[in-house]
């Protein structure tokens, strides 16, 4: 297209006169803004076009039913496909006009110029109502397809609740608990690390006041997975805890998961759910080389959820929190590496819970536990044993293209192709239910033993 574009203005610019060359400049230039638009859109279409069966197989593991969305898309892009196409009969023909006006009036043949010329504002006119019916279609496009979850890799097993997990692994040994044990609320407590009831009095439930050595603590994990991570070849990030609708969108958070988040309307912004949002928006409308990839970032941040959960056990203290702290990975990726890097993310996170001498499990997550927008997740929970209880601390995942396609994130290949590239990320570490595990697994009579490996962090080996 951008060739073309530059051949017809070499052309006009020997044999059309300046008021025609400006008005068919603003037809081919509305045309080729709304050829960019479409562009990235289209390549899913285009992909359920092609493989129609092969994403209904997909999405069925995920248990989405609406596939006539699917049927309604292709609707929608043989509507766009029919617009296009009479567009470019209409260009087509105002070129081969500009052509003759151009010769007549070379000829001296005025009159004859401006008919053809009344012709040519007709096509203007039938173009621009080209355009609007475009970006019609094109907003219902867009509408359809944010209802489509991603398609998860094929070896996503089936299931419908987290009960249909598959644990793939597990590691450490059950601690065994002395006879004066407390689940970690008590601990807090006793100890003076974390205060729930100033939280609620200054914001309100779920947002805990961390004090004294609970501060020190929150500090020294922060400290601790930052430095793993730049050590396993990680690039630091300090990211914005605000993020604007765009970047929502582009990471999959908007439209899916809007009541999660907090916003703030008066300036169309949003507080973070997680580092992943405004990291992976640095590549936003980017092109990057080959020979980057991968790239790797890693953010600490706060992070804000609105979910409330019940009132129970398995929400208590700091099993869920509507404000916590969270060190995320990040990596673009080459497609056809992606789940390599995948592996070495789960690698990671494994080897910060084994310094931290936490048990723990891994679970590739089932099609009905999964996220709307990831193709592959494993989940990593370590054992809280005074609770007894399972608790998830990091979830890691693959996105393929979903992300990538959404804001328009791209590698030029060896070949000069423009290709998408997969994104990747995973918790390392969410905070809280790490302290909840650290604090009940390592409860003695002489108080509560904090791992070696945090211990130069910390500056203390027993919290009394």
């Amino acid at each position: 297209m951008e060739n073309y574009y530059v051949f017809f203005f070499r052309f006009s610019a020997s044999q059309l006169s300046k008021k025609i060359r400006c008005l068919l400049s603003v037809v081919f230039r509305l045309f080729f803004i709304f050829a960019y638009k479409i562009n990235f859109t289209m390549l899913v279409v285009s992909y359920i076009r092609e493989h129609k069966e092969e994403v209904i197989k997909r999405l069925s593991i995920k248990n989405f039913t609406r596939f006539e969305l699917l049927d309604e898309v292709l609707q929608l892009d043989d509507e766009r496909r029919a617009i296009q196409q009479e567009n470019d009969e209409t260009l087509a023909e105002a070129n081969n006009l500009a052509k003759q006006i151009g010769d007549l009036y070379k000829q001296g043949k005025a009159d004859e110029a401006n008919v053809l010329k009344q012709r040519n504002a007709e096509l203007k006119e039938k173009t621009k109502v080209l355009a609007e019916r475009a970006e019609e279609i094109k907003t219902q496009l867009q509408n359809k397809l944010v209802e489509i979850p991603n398609t998860p890799n094929l070896e996503v097993p089936c299931g419908k609740t987290a009960a249909d997990n598959l644990v793939v692994s597990q590691e450490g040994e059950m601690p065994k608990l002395y006879e004066g044990a407390v689940p970690h609320w008590d601990l807090l407590n006793k100890y003076q690390l974390a205060d729930f009831e100033l939280g609620n009095k200054v914001t309100g439930a779920g947002f805990p006041f961390y004090k004294g050595a609970g501060a020190r603590l929150q500090r020294a994990l922060i400290n601790f997975f930052l430095d793993e991570a730049i050590a396993a070849g990680y690039y630091e990030i300090q990211p914005p805890i605000l993020v604007n609708e765009a970047s929502a969108y582009a990471t999959g958070q908007l439209p899916d998961k809007e009541a999660q988040m907090y916003a703030v309307p008066l300036d169309g912004m949003y507080l973070i759910p997680t580092a992943e949002v405004p990291v992976t928006n640095i590549f936003r409308d980017k092109i990057v080389q080959e020979n980057q990839l991968p790239l790797k970032n890693v953010a600490y941040s706060n992070c804000f959820r609105r979910e409330a959960g019940s009132w129970g056990k398995t929400v208590r203290g700091l099993n869920r929190l509507h404000q916590f702290d969270k060190v995320e990975i990040v990596e673009i990726a080459h497609p056809d590496t992606s789940y390599e890097r995948l592996e070495a993310m789960k690698e990671h996170v494994a080897n910060l819970l084994r310094k931290l001498e936490l048990p723990f499990r891994v679970l590739r997550l089932c099609g009905g536990d999964m996220s709307f927008t990831s193709a592959m997740t494993y989940d990593y929970e370590v054992w809280s044993a005074a609770q007894e209880l399972w608790l998830e601390v990091s979830s890691v995942s693959n996105f393929e293209t979903f992300q990538s396609n959404r804001m328009k994130l791209r590698f030029k290949d060896k070949d000069g192709n423009i290709r998408l590239v997969h994104t990747l990320n995973g918790s390392a570490l969410a905070l809280p239910r790490i302290v909840a595990a650290l604090l009940e697994n390592n409860q003695c009579e002489e108080g509560i033993r904090v791992p070696k490996a945090l211990q130069k962090y910390t500056g203390f080996e027993i919290i009394k």
